[in-house]
């Protein structure tokens, strides 16, 4: 590998999780790929204590830099790193994950394919005993397996392992900031990238592992934010359609609801009641924004 390497730039935005973003840095700075070859840009989303102390050991071992912003949620400032890059291709994590060693490398074989494409990579799951972050990442699989089955034809991926070629990225404007306080930003933009003709392909060798523990309170809140940003996601998929707000059929909630007893040995009932929970929150919250809209 030398020079013929693509450049990347890394975006990570952060919100007051100071250690996450430590176990961040330290998976990037064992990154299999040249150190001139990505750069690597936090976005501090208004935190209220420094990050300096906290990027300061890393700086020798990469190329890194702090941009610092009032609170405008991960939208705002995915888009405020993207536009300080420097890198033909944007590589998307997050503040709680650790991609994989070879993490650029897989991507860079993949963009050489296909350069103009959207590239997500898979999640696994790096909390081990937490059932409420099971039951999420029991969901992203789900959501993976519907939306990605024909891997070069995919249609949704989250941002915490994502990349896109720079230019691209830009054209379309990138996220959606009025995503703030609900989740939701990720299925917008995907599907605003393939609605400007681009195409996105599912990359299961590019990984990324997502330590996110959640408690119950957490885990209902986090799937409450979901549903708001399915309501936006649908009715902005709307606008750019036929004017009508639609859902998946029946069977695709179904198949959720019974996906976990379909794939796991041990405490298959308690992820698939949690499964359940999931989506009484996820409608609430569907359902909670919509009449918010109509106020």
């Amino acid at each position: 590998m030398g020079e013929d390497q693509p450049f990347f730039s890394i975006v990570i935005p952060t919100y007051r999780r100071p250690r996450q973003l430590a176990v961040c840095l330290q998976a990037l700075g064992q990154l299999d790929y040249p150190r001139d070859r990505f750069e690597v840009i936090v976005v501090d989303d208004g935190s209220e204590i420094s990050l300096d102390s906290i990027l300061a050991p890393f700086k020798d071992a990469l190329a890194i830099s702090l941009l610092r912003q009032p609170r405008q949620g991960p939208s705002g400032a995915r888009n405020a790193g993207a536009a300080q890059a420097k890198g033909e291709f944007l590589a998307f994590t997050a503040d709680d994950c650790a991609p994989a060693a070879d993490w650029l490398r897989t991507l860079a074989v993949r963009f050489a394919v296909r350069p103009g494409c959207a590239i997500g990579g898979k999640i696994v799951n790096a909390v081990q005993g937490n059932s409420f972050s099971a039951a999420s990442h029991l969901l992203i699989m789900y959501l993976y397996g519907y939306y990605n089955a024909l891997p070069e034809a995919a249609r949704f991926f989250t941002p915490n392992n994502l990349a896109v070629p720079a230019g691209r990225f830009r054209s379309v404007g990138g996220f959606d900031v009025s995503f703030v306080n609900a989740t939701g930003e990720d299925r917008e933009f995907c599907d605003r990238w393939l609605h400007s003709g681009y195409a996105m392909t599912y990359a299961p060798e590019v990984v990324v592992a997502h330590g996110h523990p959640l408690t119950f309170h957490s885990f209902c809140r986090q799937h409450f934010g979901y549903g708001r940003g399915t309501f936006r996601h649908r009715l902005l998929q709307a606008q750019r359609g036929n004017g009508r707000i639609s859902l998946e059929p029946a069977r695709f909630y179904g198949d959720l609801l019974r996906y976990p007893l379909t794939i796991l040995q041990e405490k298959k009932n308690r992820l698939a009641m949690l499964i359940g929970v999931s989506q009484v929150a996820n409608a609430l919250g569907f359902f909670w924004e919509s009449t918010a809209r109509r106020r």
